[in-house]
């Protein structure tokens, strides 16, 4: 048979609404590969009803190689935007989010994977936050292999540009894993990435707190004086929008030493590497905050 073949989609259907566990297994696992690569797959697929029992046999199966096949399929699905709508209605995201919590190694970095494809609808941001995926999220980027914290890392970035989720990252402890990873991957991509979350998180008085309380004006001192330069530009951001109103955090910053490596930063000419233009602004900004008194804050 073809790939796109109709008796073949009947077929498979028709397993995964099967009592045999095997049956269901097979038939879950030629859909995540049909779905792999063929565009026009994912269409047929959904068009041929496999969505809604796909997911339910997910929801209630027990078997991790059949999660860790559903998982791989519905992020295949995902890939086509005509099928977001379907895969959500259909509870792909309490099935996702349990993966997330009991999956194998591959389900749950697949599992992000998907949450971020959903999650490029922005009412789905809500609604993923709010089923509870944002205390899983942060506990792949603390604990997952370099691409589940890769996966979880990409997911949180894109759910937090909705504020009450970034307010649920920082209650699951967010900062300190990030944190963690800006001090000891320092130079890699998996520091930028967590600079962007900081970033994009530093902007509540939440966050703020609980990335000071995890240490994290050294680290991005340290970033400043020896980071890439994308991380030198991203730390001195992140510094600048922790001192604008806060005497305190200025005197923290101050205190670690900021004020050499952010002048050789300021002193940059856009000749000597791309971006560091940008970066020298954002340090000659944060220089004269620092500057300032502390009537502020």
């Amino acid at each position: 048979m073809s790939e796109g073949d109709d008796d073949l989609m009947v077929r498979l259907v028709s397993d995964l609404y099967s009592d045999n566990i095997d049956a269901q297994k097979q038939a879950v696992m030629e859909i995540r590969l049909l779905a792999k690569n063929i565009p026009e797959n994912r269409i047929k697929i959904a068009a041929a009803g496999a969505i809604k029992p796909l997911i339910s046999a997910l929801i209630s199966s027990t078997d991790h190689q059949l999660q860790e096949h559903g998982v791989t399929a519905i992020l295949n699905l995902s890939l086509c935007d005509h099928n977001t709508n379907e895969l959500v209605s259909s509870g792909a995201i309490k099935s996702l989010i349990r993966a997330l919590k009991i999956g194998t190694p591959t389900a749950r970095e697949n599992a992000a994977c998907a949450l971020f494809r959903l999650s490029q609808i922005e009412e789905n941001k809500i609604a993923i936050g709010r089923s509870g995926a944002i205390p899983p999220l942060v506990n792949l980027l603390e604990g997952g292999s370099l691409r589940g914290k890769k996966d979880a890392c990409t997911a949180l970035f894109a759910l937090c540009s909705a504020k009450e989720n970034k307010v649920r990252a920082v209650e699951a402890g967010i900062m300190r894993a990030l944190v963690e990873i800006m001090a000891d991957d320092l130079g890699s991509n998996m520091a930028d990435k967590s600079g962007f979350v900081i970033h994009l998180l530093a902007s509540t008085a939440e966050a703020q707190a609980a990335l000071v309380g995890e240490g994290g004006i050294p680290v991005l001192v340290e970033v400043v004086e020896v980071g890439t330069q994308r991380q030198k530009e991203m730390a001195t951001a992140i510094l600048l929008q922790l001192c604008e109103d806060s005497a305190t955090h200025r005197d923290m910053v101050l205190r670690e030493g900021a004020i050499p490596p952010l002048l050789v930063l300021a002193n940059l000419s856009h000749s000597q590497q791309t971006g560091s233009s940008r970066a020298s602004r954002k340090a000659q900004a944060l220089i004269e905050v620092l500057g300032e008194g502390t009537s502020k804050g």
